[in-house]
């Protein structure tokens, strides 16, 4: 079984034990097969509550960024308009 999907960057971070407990919890009730598949869940769930999608098959990196202004941004959705106006309509 092939996997294609490469992962070039490592993320350390440090954990309460609440923290690592609520992420053993998460992990065991959805079966996942380790604490790295469930932060990175975790993180995909919380990224899509707050209105910000991760990138589509085809979309190159240049296409999808924070702090672009392009399709698939989260600028709009985090900083408002580019005027720096910070008003929103």
């Amino acid at each position: 079984m092939g996997n294609d999907l490469t992962r070039g960057e490592r993320l350390q971070i440090m954990l309460s034990p609440e923290e690592l407990a609520a992420v053993d919890d998460f992990r065991f009730k959805q079966r996942m097969p380790s604490r790295a598949a469930a932060v990175r869940e975790l993180f995909r769930l919380g990224l899509a509550a707050v209105g910000i999608s991760t990138a589509e098959a085809g979309m190159k990196s240049g296409d999808f960024g924070v702090f672009s202004t392009g399709p698939g941004s989260s600028r709009s959705q985090l900083d408002g308009p580019p005027d720096g106006t910070g008003k929103k309509g």
